[in-house]
């Protein structure tokens, strides 16, 4: 049945490896279950009730994602989203959070429209083969900065700086404009859950470079082992194996669509679709990609369901009571692991289920354990540099541009469109114009009147 479904044979792989793939993927991505309660509660929601949409989305559009397209990746909600959801949202300031869930909502249909009529998957024709595996570097690159922030080897602090003479002038002698500084430095060697990582990463790579099959799971495992006794794994004196989330303050179909559409709000359906677009066509491209899942054209007959799947989700997601679900990075790590099918997405959407019943061993984890992980894939994937021809400067820039502006400035969206405008703008400049397809140019446009008129 599991060869019939999933064609593992075809696919060259087996069970054992994309079960091992798929537990490896959801290790790396299990933290969204207690983030994304953190980052919505804000909004005025309830903890136990986004851990129990978060969970419940995640399993079931990523156990979609395994059936219906047979793709490796794993969907959960965004991060990046879901603080600009919270941000829309936020208590006592924003729009109501049943509001912007119904906004979050109505993007998903967006999408569904956008796929069936096959306009996102022209976007994978219509996007250079230098950019998608710009996009690959930039993820990679993306992934490493968030395993070294949320192990604290990066070290991020702001400090005032004191107002100038001229500012005091200025506002009547008196201090009236404030300016803070970023601080971005090594961590401290005193700190145990940056020295729990750097454990990790030695033990990991160690496996990784003897070719130790699990590796990334292995490597997770005994660093979230390890850090017990360093105190960075914190086991609850209460220790219980089973217990389900408080289920009495649930928002599922709490939504409220009517009150959507009555604000006026197609600003921010807009700003949830174009960031949802790129982001999930990036991670899809790019982990396909690295998975040996796209021809030598740059194609892939997978992604048109993987973004029907994905485009239900978004709907589905915001029926449960979460923020927007897309395709998640961390996918790369069961895919550096073996996996190939859509068994390891179904593995991993059983366990995000699972999680309801065994969520205390879930929040077990610490970061330190998972970044690791994370960091290393990171090398993974930036290895498809290589293939970028960086002598044609038309071709070579806009790839740079793309996988520098996704960790500099935090988001994959900013990434692809900066590469977009680059790629379209040489050239165009250089007499190459017959080489840029057609969607690229109202990409272009798209991106350029995105920039213009919805930045703050």
């Amino acid at each position: 049945m599991l060869e019939k479904l999933f064609k593992l044979t075809a696919n060259k792989t087996s069970v054992k490896t994309e079960v091992i793939a798929g537990v490896t993927t959801f290790m790396t991505m299990a933290y969204i279950l207690f983030l994304n309660p953190n980052i919505l509660s804000s909004t005025g929601m309830d903890k136990s009730a986004v851990f129990f949409a978060t969970a419940i989305a995640a399993g079931f559009v990523t156990i979609a994602m395994g059936l219906v397209a047979n793709f490796p990746i794993a969907l959960a909600p965004g991060m990046g989203l879901n603080a600009l959801f919270a941000t829309v949202a936020l208590a006592g300031v924003g729009m109501p959070w049943r509001v912007a869930l119904g906004a979050v909502f109505i993007s998903g249909i967006i999408f569904i429209i956008l796929t069936v009529t096959k306009i996102r998957q022209i976007l994978v024709i219509a996007v250079p083969n230098s950019l998608k595996r710009a996009i690959t570097v930039g993820i990679g690159l993306f992934i490493t900065i968030i395993g070294v922030k949320i192990s604290d080897i990066m070290s991020v602090s702001t400090s005032l700086i004191p107002p100038t003479v001229e500012a005091v002038t200025k506002g009547g002698g008196r201090a009236t404009l404030q300016f803070f500084e970023w601080n971005i430095g090594m961590g401290s060697f005193h700190n145990p859950s940056m020295v729990l990582c750097l454990i990790g990463i030695a033990i990991t790579a160690l496996m990784m470079a003897r070719k130790i099959k699990g590796s990334l799971l292995i490597g997770i495992v005994i660093t979230t082992l390890i850090g017990i006794p360093m105190g960075v794994t914190h086991v609850p004196a209460n220790f219980v194996f089973f217990s389900l989330p408080d289920l009495s303050h649930l928002a599922v179909g709490e939504l409220d669509i009517m009150g959507a559409l009555n604000m006026g709000i197609w600003t921010v359906v807009f700003t949830f679709t174009f960031v949802e677009l790129f982001d999930t066509f990036g991670t899809l491209v790019g982990t396909a990609n690295k998975a040996g899942l796209i021809d030598k054209d740059g194609n892939s007959p997978l992604i048109g369901k993987a973004m029907l799947v994905d485009a239900v989700g978004v709907s589905f997601g915001a029926l449960m009571g979460t923020s927007t679900i897309t395709a998640y990075v961390e996918s790369a790590a069961g895919i550096s692991e073996g996996g190939r099918t859509g068994l390891t997405a179904v593995t991993t959407g059983l366990l995000f289920l699972l999680a309801l019943l065994i969520s205390p061993i879930a929040g077990m984890i610490p970061d330190a354990a998972t970044a690791p992980a994370l960091i290393i894939v990171g090398l993974l994937m930036a290895s498809s540099v290589l293939d970028i021809d960086f002598n044609d400067f038309t071709e070579g820039f806009p790839a740079f541009i793309t996988f520098v502006l996704m960790p500099f400035t935090y988001s994959i969206a900013n990434g692809i469109a900066g590469g977009i405008v680059f790629y379209t703008l040489l050239k165009v400049g250089t007499g190459k114009a017959k080489q840029v397809h057609w969607m690229m140019y109202l990409l272009f446009v798209i991106v350029v009147t995105r920039f213009i008129f919805l930045s703050e």
